[in-house]
Protein backbone atom coordinates (compact mmCIF):
# COMPACT_ATOMS: atom_id res chain seq x y z
CA UNK A 1 0.00 0.00 0.00
CA UNK A 2 0.87 3.53 -0.81
CA UNK A 3 3.47 5.21 2.07
CA UNK A 4 1.55 7.63 3.41
CA UNK A 5 4.81 10.08 5.06
CA UNK A 6 6.15 12.23 2.89
CA UNK A 7 9.98 11.51 2.25
CA UNK A 8 12.57 13.19 0.00
CA UNK A 9 10.70 15.72 -0.98
CA UNK A 10 12.38 19.23 -0.70
CA UNK A 11 10.71 22.54 -1.41
CA UNK A 12 12.13 24.66 -5.49
CA UNK A 13 13.07 20.69 -6.57
CA UNK A 14 10.07 21.39 -9.29
CA UNK A 15 10.41 24.61 -11.50
CA UNK A 16 8.15 26.79 -12.84
CA UNK A 17 9.59 25.87 -16.45
CA UNK A 18 8.20 22.31 -15.76
CA UNK A 19 6.38 20.56 -18.74
CA UNK A 20 2.71 22.19 -19.37
CA UNK A 21 -0.30 21.16 -20.89
CA UNK A 22 -3.43 20.11 -20.36
CA UNK A 23 -2.35 16.88 -18.98
CA UNK A 24 -2.43 18.12 -15.68
CA UNK A 25 -6.10 18.09 -15.44
CA UNK A 26 -6.01 14.81 -15.70
CA UNK A 27 -4.17 14.10 -12.41
CA UNK A 28 -6.15 13.39 -9.58
CA UNK A 29 -5.09 15.42 -6.65
CA UNK A 30 -7.44 15.30 -3.59
CA UNK A 31 -6.31 17.51 -0.45
CA UNK A 32 -7.94 16.10 2.81
CA UNK A 33 -7.81 18.69 5.56
CA UNK A 34 -10.48 19.51 8.55
CA UNK A 35 -10.51 20.06 12.16
CA UNK A 36 -8.32 17.96 14.53
CA UNK A 37 -10.13 14.69 15.50
CA UNK A 38 -12.79 14.66 12.62
CA UNK A 39 -11.55 11.44 10.95
CA UNK A 40 -8.22 12.59 8.55
CA UNK A 41 -6.71 9.41 9.50
CA UNK A 42 -9.41 6.89 8.42
CA UNK A 43 -10.18 9.31 5.38
CA UNK A 44 -6.76 8.75 4.55
CA UNK A 45 -6.98 5.35 5.15
CA UNK A 46 -9.89 4.98 3.01
CA UNK A 47 -8.15 6.82 0.02
CA UNK A 48 -5.55 4.31 0.25
CA UNK A 49 -7.95 1.56 -0.17
CA UNK A 50 -9.44 2.94 -3.19
CA UNK A 51 -5.76 3.58 -5.11
CA UNK A 52 -4.70 6.65 -4.32
CA UNK A 53 -0.89 8.00 -3.08
CA UNK A 54 -1.33 9.29 0.41
CA UNK A 55 1.34 12.22 1.52
CA UNK A 56 0.53 12.69 5.10
CA UNK A 57 1.15 15.91 6.83
CA UNK A 58 2.30 17.59 3.79
CA UNK A 59 3.51 21.48 4.52
CA UNK A 60 1.32 23.49 2.27
CA UNK A 61 4.35 24.92 0.85
CA UNK A 62 5.12 21.58 -0.82
CA UNK A 63 1.51 21.14 -2.65
CA UNK A 64 2.55 22.57 -5.64
CA UNK A 65 6.07 20.40 -6.06
CA UNK A 66 4.31 17.01 -4.88
CA UNK A 67 1.98 17.59 -7.45
CA UNK A 68 4.52 18.14 -10.10
CA UNK A 69 6.42 15.32 -8.66
CA UNK A 70 3.03 13.07 -9.17
CA UNK A 71 2.32 14.87 -12.34
CA UNK A 72 6.12 14.00 -13.59
CA UNK A 73 5.59 10.15 -12.09
CA UNK A 74 2.35 9.48 -13.66
CA UNK A 75 1.17 5.89 -13.23
CA UNK A 76 -0.29 5.25 -9.41
CA UNK A 77 0.31 8.31 -8.26
CA UNK A 78 -1.81 9.94 -10.64
CA UNK A 79 -4.32 9.31 -8.05
CA UNK A 80 -2.52 11.67 -5.11
CA UNK A 81 -3.85 12.58 -1.74
CA UNK A 82 -2.28 15.23 0.46
CA UNK A 83 -3.24 15.78 4.07
CA UNK A 84 -2.68 19.20 5.46
CA UNK A 85 -2.26 19.15 9.35
CA UNK A 86 -2.75 22.69 11.51
CA UNK A 87 -0.21 21.11 13.78
CA UNK A 88 2.54 21.71 11.27
CA UNK A 89 5.09 24.74 11.51
CA UNK A 90 4.07 25.08 7.69
CA UNK A 91 0.82 25.10 7.80
CA UNK A 92 -1.36 28.76 6.34
CA UNK A 93 -4.46 30.22 7.03
CA UNK A 94 -4.25 30.82 2.65
CA UNK A 95 -5.19 27.49 1.77
CA UNK A 96 -7.51 29.23 -1.00
CA UNK A 97 -4.26 30.61 -2.21
CA UNK A 98 -2.53 27.41 -2.78
CA UNK A 99 -5.62 25.72 -4.43
CA UNK A 100 -5.41 28.48 -6.77
CA UNK A 101 -1.82 28.35 -7.84
CA UNK A 102 -2.21 24.77 -8.50
CA UNK A 103 -5.46 25.16 -10.83
CA UNK A 104 -3.49 28.10 -12.54
CA UNK A 105 -0.55 25.63 -12.92
CA UNK A 106 -2.98 23.23 -15.10
CA UNK A 107 -4.45 20.93 -11.70
CA UNK A 108 -7.77 20.25 -10.64
CA UNK A 109 -7.60 19.61 -7.32
CA UNK A 110 -10.50 18.97 -5.02
CA UNK A 111 -10.69 19.72 -1.05
CA UNK A 112 -11.70 17.12 1.19
CA UNK A 113 -12.72 18.83 4.55
CA UNK A 114 -13.49 16.71 7.64
CA UNK A 115 -15.63 18.13 10.30
CA UNK A 116 -17.39 17.28 13.73
CA UNK A 117 -19.04 18.54 16.53
CA UNK A 118 -17.73 20.58 19.51
CA UNK A 119 -18.76 17.97 21.89
CA UNK A 120 -17.99 14.91 19.48
CA UNK A 121 -14.41 16.46 19.45
CA UNK A 122 -14.05 16.86 23.40
CA UNK A 123 -15.47 13.51 23.73
CA UNK A 124 -12.95 11.90 20.84
CA UNK A 125 -9.70 13.39 22.69
CA UNK A 126 -10.78 12.70 26.02
CA UNK A 127 -11.36 8.81 25.59
CA UNK A 128 -7.82 8.68 24.11
CA UNK A 129 -6.52 11.16 26.62
CA UNK A 130 -5.15 13.52 24.20
CA UNK A 131 -4.59 17.31 24.15
CA UNK A 132 -5.72 19.66 21.54
CA UNK A 133 -2.44 20.40 19.26
CA UNK A 134 -3.61 24.41 19.76
CA UNK A 135 -5.32 23.44 23.90
CA UNK A 136 -1.47 24.60 24.89
CA UNK A 137 -2.25 25.76 29.09
CA UNK A 138 -6.09 26.18 28.17
CA UNK A 139 -8.94 23.62 27.72
CA UNK A 140 -10.20 21.33 24.99
CA UNK A 141 -12.98 23.98 24.05
CA UNK A 142 -10.29 26.67 23.81
CA UNK A 143 -7.89 24.63 21.69
CA UNK A 144 -10.54 23.49 19.37
CA UNK A 145 -11.91 27.68 18.77
CA UNK A 146 -8.17 28.19 17.94
CA UNK A 147 -8.23 25.85 15.27
CA UNK A 148 -11.59 26.38 13.72
CA UNK A 149 -10.51 30.11 13.42
CA UNK A 150 -7.71 29.12 11.24
CA UNK A 151 -9.71 26.71 9.07
CA UNK A 152 -13.03 29.02 8.32
CA UNK A 153 -11.48 29.81 4.83
CA UNK A 154 -10.77 26.21 3.93
CA UNK A 155 -14.03 24.92 4.84
CA UNK A 156 -15.90 27.27 3.09
CA UNK A 157 -13.90 26.42 0.07
CA UNK A 158 -13.88 23.00 0.23
CA UNK A 159 -15.73 20.83 -2.80
CA UNK A 160 -16.94 18.42 -0.12
CA UNK A 161 -17.32 18.68 3.77
CA UNK A 162 -17.43 15.66 5.58
CA UNK A 163 -19.70 15.86 9.08
CA UNK A 164 -17.99 12.57 11.09
CA UNK A 165 -20.12 13.68 14.56
CA UNK A 166 -22.42 11.18 13.96
CA UNK A 167 -20.66 8.53 11.72
CA UNK A 168 -18.14 6.00 13.02
CA UNK A 169 -14.90 4.44 11.88
CA UNK A 170 -16.31 2.02 9.02
CA UNK A 171 -19.60 4.55 7.54
CA UNK A 172 -16.67 7.10 7.52
CA UNK A 173 -14.73 5.05 5.22
CA UNK A 174 -17.39 3.72 3.17
CA UNK A 175 -18.15 7.64 2.58
CA UNK A 176 -15.23 8.25 1.00
CA UNK A 177 -14.84 4.81 -0.88
CA UNK A 178 -18.18 5.99 -2.04
CA UNK A 179 -16.84 9.43 -3.29
CA UNK A 180 -13.92 8.26 -4.39
CA UNK A 181 -13.38 5.00 -5.37
CA UNK A 182 -15.49 5.33 -8.83
CA UNK A 183 -14.19 4.92 -11.94
CA UNK A 184 -15.61 8.18 -13.39
CA UNK A 185 -14.71 10.01 -9.93
CA UNK A 186 -15.23 13.50 -11.73
CA UNK A 187 -18.72 13.37 -12.22
CA UNK A 188 -21.32 15.09 -10.31
CA UNK A 189 -22.28 12.80 -7.56
CA UNK A 190 -25.34 12.91 -5.18
CA UNK A 191 -25.43 11.30 -2.37
CA UNK A 192 -29.32 11.22 -0.52
CA UNK A 193 -29.02 11.21 3.40
CA UNK A 194 -31.75 10.24 5.35
CA UNK A 195 -31.87 12.10 8.93
CA UNK A 196 -34.01 12.69 12.19
CA UNK A 197 -34.53 16.14 12.45
CA UNK A 198 -34.64 15.58 16.69
CA UNK A 199 -31.12 15.00 16.07
CA UNK A 200 -30.70 18.32 14.25
CA UNK A 201 -29.79 19.15 10.54
CA UNK A 202 -26.99 17.76 8.88
CA UNK A 203 -24.91 20.53 7.83
CA UNK A 204 -23.34 19.34 5.07
CA UNK A 205 -26.69 19.67 2.59
CA UNK A 206 -27.08 21.03 -0.13
CA UNK A 207 -31.08 20.52 -0.32
CA UNK A 208 -32.91 19.66 2.85
CA UNK A 209 -35.96 17.32 2.16
CA UNK A 210 -39.17 17.77 4.90
CA UNK A 211 -40.87 14.03 4.84
CA UNK A 212 -43.36 14.52 8.10
CA UNK A 213 -46.48 15.18 6.19
CA UNK A 214 -46.22 11.60 5.20
CA UNK A 215 -48.35 9.28 7.90
CA UNK A 216 -45.98 8.15 10.43
CA UNK A 217 -45.54 4.56 9.96
CA UNK A 218 -44.15 4.88 13.98
CA UNK A 219 -47.90 4.33 14.63
CA UNK A 220 -48.92 1.19 12.74
CA UNK A 221 -47.87 -1.26 15.34
CA UNK A 222 -46.79 -4.07 12.82
CA UNK A 223 -44.52 -1.41 10.98
CA UNK A 224 -42.72 0.61 14.12
CA UNK A 225 -40.09 -2.22 14.40
CA UNK A 226 -38.97 -1.95 10.72
CA UNK A 227 -37.26 0.56 9.00
CA UNK A 228 -37.94 2.35 6.38
CA UNK A 229 -35.63 -0.04 4.66
CA UNK A 230 -37.91 -3.07 4.31
CA UNK A 231 -40.69 -3.48 2.04
CA UNK A 232 -43.43 -3.19 4.25
CA UNK A 233 -42.22 -0.23 5.29
CA UNK A 234 -41.15 1.21 1.99
CA UNK A 235 -44.60 0.33 0.36
CA UNK A 236 -46.43 2.11 3.10
CA UNK A 237 -44.72 5.30 2.90
CA UNK A 238 -44.82 5.68 -1.22
CA UNK A 239 -48.13 4.61 -1.41
CA UNK A 240 -49.46 7.31 0.18
CA UNK A 241 -50.92 10.50 -1.15
CA UNK A 242 -48.38 13.11 -2.60
CA UNK A 243 -45.35 10.96 -1.50
CA UNK A 244 -45.16 9.44 -5.64
CA UNK A 245 -45.38 13.44 -6.50
CA UNK A 246 -42.65 14.39 -3.92
CA UNK A 247 -39.96 11.98 -4.92
CA UNK A 248 -40.69 13.49 -9.04
CA UNK A 249 -40.62 16.51 -7.97
CA UNK A 250 -36.85 16.51 -6.30
CA UNK A 251 -35.97 13.92 -9.09
CA UNK A 252 -36.55 16.81 -11.41
CA UNK A 253 -34.55 19.39 -9.35
CA UNK A 254 -31.68 17.73 -9.06
CA UNK A 255 -31.95 16.58 -12.82
CA UNK A 256 -32.71 20.56 -14.14
CA UNK A 257 -29.87 21.74 -11.42
CA UNK A 258 -26.72 19.02 -12.02
CA UNK A 259 -25.34 20.64 -15.52
CA UNK A 260 -25.72 23.50 -13.72
CA UNK A 261 -23.60 22.57 -10.95
CA UNK A 262 -21.34 20.26 -12.86
CA UNK A 263 -20.17 23.54 -14.96
CA UNK A 264 -19.51 25.37 -11.64
CA UNK A 265 -16.76 22.96 -10.92
CA UNK A 266 -19.29 20.95 -7.80
CA UNK A 267 -18.98 17.36 -7.61
CA UNK A 268 -20.71 16.50 -5.16
CA UNK A 269 -24.04 16.97 -4.05
CA UNK A 270 -25.76 15.63 -0.64
CA UNK A 271 -30.15 15.80 -0.74
CA UNK A 272 -30.64 15.71 2.83
CA UNK A 273 -34.56 13.91 3.48
CA UNK A 274 -35.67 14.31 6.71
CA UNK A 275 -38.54 12.71 9.12
CA UNK A 276 -38.86 12.47 12.74
CA UNK A 277 -36.56 9.93 13.47
CA UNK A 278 -34.89 9.28 10.77
CA UNK A 279 -36.08 5.45 10.91
CA UNK A 280 -38.76 5.28 8.75
CA UNK A 281 -40.35 7.74 6.13
CA UNK A 282 -36.93 9.72 5.35
CA UNK A 283 -34.96 6.39 4.97
CA UNK A 284 -37.55 5.01 2.09
CA UNK A 285 -37.84 8.27 0.50
CA UNK A 286 -34.31 8.61 0.46
CA UNK A 287 -33.89 5.00 -1.25
CA UNK A 288 -36.42 5.44 -3.69
CA UNK A 289 -35.20 9.14 -4.45
CA UNK A 290 -31.98 7.63 -5.38
CA UNK A 291 -33.49 4.79 -7.15
CA UNK A 292 -34.94 7.20 -9.23
CA UNK A 293 -31.72 9.61 -9.78
CA UNK A 294 -29.70 6.51 -11.23
CA UNK A 295 -33.03 6.18 -13.58
CA UNK A 296 -31.94 9.14 -15.04
CA UNK A 297 -28.37 8.24 -15.07
CA UNK A 298 -27.43 10.40 -12.26
CA UNK A 299 -24.60 8.86 -10.08
CA UNK A 300 -26.72 8.73 -6.58
CA UNK A 301 -26.18 6.52 -3.86
CA UNK A 302 -28.62 6.64 -0.26
CA UNK A 303 -26.89 6.99 3.07
CA UNK A 304 -29.29 6.71 6.80
CA UNK A 305 -27.24 8.95 8.76
CA UNK A 306 -29.60 8.17 12.10
CA UNK A 307 -31.07 4.31 11.45
CA UNK A 308 -30.22 2.33 14.35
CA UNK A 309 -30.42 5.71 16.95
CA UNK A 310 -33.79 4.94 18.50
Amino acid sequence: MADRKARGVTGGQIGAASVSGPERSETDLVIVTGVSGGGRSTVARALENVGYYVVDNLPQALMLDMAELAFRAGGAARHTAMVLDVRSRAFSTDLSGAVRALRDRGFTPRVLFVDADDEVLIRRFENVRRSHPLQADGRLSDGIAAERELLIEARESADVVIDTSHLNVNQLRARVEELFGGEDNRRLRVTVLSFGFKYGLPPDADFVVDARFLPNPYWVPELRDHSGRDEPVSRYVLSQRGASTFVETFVRLVNATAPGFEREGKRYLTVAVGCTGGKHRSVAIAEELARRLRDVRLAASAQHRDLGRE
